[in-house]
Order: structure tokens, then C-alpha cells, then sequence
């Protein structure tokens, strides 16, 4: 104890603190509260100077001394006896502890209590991911889960008063607390869980939608074209995060992303330079191949012709087989588009499809012009492989049988494809409506 005493004026200022519970001239009663509030303040690294400081209770008030004996008595009291330790068992009119001996039935139940406490305690802690390492992550969790897992645990251990301390210790408010248990507040949820199953049927309407998966910009494309419904994209993304309504993501590689051309050879050269948006429909057309494994580890290629303006899918050939006669079947396909423009040309990598002089001459035949990307940089055919990847995501070829099923789910796809499915680049619209649109202004 400090030798300090405290002025009259000083202890009516106490007096006036929410922490304090009794003050004299010599010595100052602290609450429970703040004696719990103060030990988990301090172990997650605050002083306790600061502590104190941020409850009303000064150096210049109390003394430095005052702070110190109280937080090393606390945290003494603590490591011997945990939240027990800092309850004021003393009798009010007394000042002193009973000399009554307690009977076993009192001290089991106490040890029972105090089992319980430490027992809550250490599982709210470990789901709140809380650690005194500081180099360790600590996990976040929402609100609303915390005042579940307190709830929780009081129910499953039959504590009694400890609300604020298990408020504080998991870092929530007691008022909040209490707020959300309340029947305003129970009966908000409810209604608001109504509302969300209704938004989901809907959302889950457009999910399935021609039997594609989507993700959530594609449902709210879907929605505004097919059933002009509009939703916010961050309200239909809580939805499909609270129902688990997945759709699997293609993942761009980090190696394609950082990779760069060295190497200048060139068959043909580069008219495109990435400039794949040139304001006209059936100008730039962009083509590749790529592999399908199906069941029994087969496999099959799927060659496509794609316009990179409004990202239609022009032509497609299908074969078990990676001969030239896919690229040239391909390119044969064009002859019944009207629309592409005189000046147009077709670019490619710099495989032995594109280059070889049979492939070549036919190009020049349906007079259109050829253009090659840089060897191994995939980024100067973008928009084509950014199709093969969603292409993989949304259908079913895994799960095909035979090359002809595989033909039946390609063609089912490019029937979805064109006219139905939604594109956030191109107005939210689908590449044939979005194509007719350029058309019209044209």
C-alpha cells in the first residue's frame, strides 16, 4: 500500500468511477469487473498504466505505486486461483473473511463452479483463436458467433454473473450481448432468415439455369436478362456464402501471369498486340485447341474460332484426334457468318496448325488475314484461353462416356453459350444480343 493517502477531493472523484467499489483515504475497493476487464487487457499486451488510464484512473489520481501493488496482486491471484482468484469474497460490514468452515457438499460445489469457469473459459479462448504469441495469427470471427459461443457456454456449464467477464474476454460488448438475445432482435433474424430463403429459391433459380453452374456475377446476369430480376452483387454473394451455393473457380496460373516473351521468331506476324477490342463485331478472330479428358482417362480436343469483340463463339470442331483436319474444319465453318468484317483476320498461337502451309492457304482463301502470337506467352491469346478455363468449369466432361457424349454436352454448352449466357464486360449481356446491339448502333 502506498503511504500516500488520498484527499477528500480525490475520493469523491472515486467514488464517482464505475470500477471503484469502496474508497477510504489509505485504500481503494476495485469491482470485479474491472479487476477481469484488467487481466485481460493484460494478457494481450497492454500496460497496466494504460489500463487504468482508459478506465478514469490516472497516475496523477491514484499513484504509480497504487497500480503496481493492484496489478501484481491481481495477476498473483489469477495464476493461483483464474477468474475465482479476483472476486471479493469479504463481508461488506465486516471487513473480514468468515470463520465459518465450509461443509464438503460447499467446497465441491465451489471446485465444481471454478471447474466450469476455467472449462468455458479455455474453449471460448481457443475458438476465438486468441494467443499470447504475438508472431502467431489470431482468427477472426463474427460477432454474432461470439455472443452464440458465450450463450453457449453458460448453458453448457451452468455459470452464473459471468457475462461481462466472458463479454471481455472474447472481445464483444455486454450490452451487444444482451441486445442480440432479446426478442426484437431474435425476431428480426427470424424474419430476416425468411426474407433470405425466398432470395435464395430465386438465386438458386438462375444457378441452375439451363443446367450450367455460375458464379454470382453470372446469376445476377442471368436474373437481370432471364427473369428481370435485379439484385446487388454483394447480396447475392451473402446468400450463396450463408448456403454454401459453390461454383468452381478456375485459378489463373501465377506462372502465366508472370511470364514474358524473349524469344522475337515469328511465323506470321503479330497484327494483334493484345488490342483484342477494336470496336467491330467479326474483325478479330481468335482461335486455339485444347484437350478434354473424359471418363477412362480418353481424351478429346475441342478447336473454337471466337470473336474477340463480342466474345461469340463463331465455329467449333470436336475430334478424338489432333490432326490438321480440326484446325481446317474450323476455319471451314466461318463461310456461314455474313457479318465479319472485310478487313478481318484470324489470330493464333504458333502451333503446327497455324503454321503449316495447308492452314495457311485456306486462311487466304476466305480472305482473311493471319496473325501469331509471341512463342509461349499465352497472354496475346487471352480471351481465348480465359474461354477454355470457364468452359472446364461449367461443364460436365468428366463425367461423359464416350466421344459422342462428349459431342452432345460441347454442342448443349455452345447452344447456352451465345445467346444465354451473361457477360459482365459486355453490358451483362450475352455475346449474340450483345453483338446484335453493336449492329444496330453501326
Amino acid at each position: 500500500m502506498t503511504k500516500r493517502l488520498l484527499t477528500k477531493k480525490e475520493q469523491d472523484q472515486l467514488k464517482k468511477n464505475p470500477y471503484v467499489k469502496s474508497v477510504s483515504d489509505k485504500a481503494i475497493t476495485y469491482t470485479d469487473e474491472f479487476k477481469r476487464h484488467f487481466i485481460v487487457g493484460n494478457e494481450r499486451g497492454q500496460l497496466p498504466r494504460d489500463i487504468f488510464e482508459a478506465a478514469g484512473l490516472s497516475e496523477e489520481l491514484i499513484g504509480l505505486d497504487r497500480i503496481k501493488t493492484a496489478g501484481k496482486r491481481w495477476r498473483a491471484a489469477y495464476r493461483k486461483s483464474g477468474v475465482e482468484g479476483l472476486q471479493d469474497n469479504r463481508k461488506m460490514s465486516l471487513g473480514r473473511p468468515s470463520k465459518r468452515e465450509w461443509t464438503l457438499e460447499e467446497k465441491i460445489a465451489r471446485l465444481e463452479a471454478k471447474n466450469r469457469l476455467l472449462q468455458a473459459e479455455n474453449e471460448l479462448l481457443k475458438k476465438n483463436g486468441f494467443t499470447r504469441k504475438a508472431d502467431e495469427e489470431s482468427v477472426t470471427i463474427e460477432t454474432k458467433i461470439k455472443f452464440e459461443l458465450i450463450y453457449g457456454a453458460i448453458k453448457k456449464y451452468k455459470l452464473k454473473r459471468m457475462v461481462s467477464y466472458l463479454c471481455e474476454l472474447m472481445g464483444v460488448s455486454r450490452s451487444g450481448y444482451y441486445n442480440y438475445f432479446n426478442e426484437q432482435s431474435t425476431q428480426n433474424r427470424a424474419n430476416q432468415d425468411a426474407a433470405d430463403e425466398v432470395v435464395k429459391a430465386i438465386i438458386l433459380k438462375a444457378y441452375h439455369f439451363r443446367g450450367r453452374k455460375k458464379g454470382a456475377r453470372q446469376i445476377k446476369m442471368t436474373l437481370q436478362n432471364q427473369y428481370g430480376i435485379t439484385y446487388n452483387l454483394k447480396r447475392i454473394r451473402r446468400i450463396m456464402k450463408k448456403y454454401e451455393i459453390i461454383c468452381p473457380i478456375c485459378k489463373t496460373s501465377p506462372a502465366r501471369r508472370m511470364a514474358k516473351a524473349t524469344k522475337e521468331h515469328r511465323t506470321c506476324q503479330n497484327q494483334l498486340n493484345r488490342n483484342f477490342k477494336q470496336g467491330v463485331a467479326g474483325k478479330v478472330l481468335l482461335t486455339d485447341i485444347t484437350y478434354l479428358t473424359y471418363r477412362g482417362g480418353k481424351r478429346a480436343y475441342l478447336s473454337t474460332i471466337k470473336d474477340a469483340e463480342t466474345n461469340e463463339i463463331l465455329a467449333y470442331d470436336v475430334s478424338d484426334s489432333l490432326s490438321l483436319d480440326i484446325a481446317l474444319d474450323t476455319v471451314k465453318k466461318l463461310k456461314k457468318h455474313k457479318h465479319l468484317a472485310k478487313d478481318a483476320f484470324i489470330h493464333s498461337d504458333q502451333g503446327f496448325h497455324y503454321t503449316s502451309p495447308i492452314y495457311q492457304a485456306l486462311v487466304k482463301k476466305m480472305s482473311l488475314g493471319q496473325s501469331m502470337s509471341r512463342r509461349r506467352n499465352c497472354w496475346d491469346n487471352a480471351p481465348q484461353e480465359s474461354f477454355f478455363g470457364h468452359f472446364k468449369d461449367e461443364t460436365t466432361i468428366k463425367n461423359c462416356e464416350t466421344l459422342e457424349e462428349v459431342k452432345q454436352e460441347i454442342k448443349s454448352y455452345m447452344t447456352y453459350y451465345n445467346p444465354y449466357r451473361g457477360q459482365w464486360n459486355l453490358k451483362k449481356l450475352p455475346p449474340a444480343k450483345y453483338r446484335q446491339q453493336l449492329q444496330q448502333v453501326a
